[in-house]
């Protein structure tokens, strides 16, 4: 796995939230977040009207770090998914809610933003 094929698996990921498929949004899941799905896709804005890699590292080991932005019509949260090969493929292990922002007319002139911490699997 590298961060070419992670990159493309997270491309799908947003293309997913974006077209509100959750069958498509889970398919990269593994066995553990689909123990939790309920609490896993409560982070996530489907349908998001927009979705977004924001960054991809090589984290620790031999996993990636790609950071999602969705945008959905009251608000906008950045997710950090954590992915690793399982099976000979990219897999999503974690996922973990970064920031929430607003996006009323009052958050946006008072420039308010939520940070926070959600759910994560091993």
């Amino acid at each position: 796995m590298d961060e070419q094929d992670v990159r493309v698996r997270a491309e799908a990921l947003c293309a997913a939230l974006v077209g509100g498929d959750v069958d498509k949004v889970i398919a990269d899941f593994s066995e553990e977040l689909h123990h939790n799905l309920g609490e896993v896709l409560a982070l996530l804005l489907l349908p998001s009207s927009e979705a977004t890699i924001e960054s991809i590292d090589h984290g620790a080991g031999s996993g990636f770090v790609v950071v999602l932005r969705l945008r959905g019509p009251a608000e906008e949260v950045q997710i950090q998914t954590r992915w690793k090969d399982r099976d000979d493929r990219p897999t999503v292990i974690e996922l973990s809610h970064l920031s929430r922002t607003e996006l009323t007319a009052q958050a946006v002139d008072e420039g308010e933003a939520t940070d926070g911490e959600a759910a994560e699997s091993n």
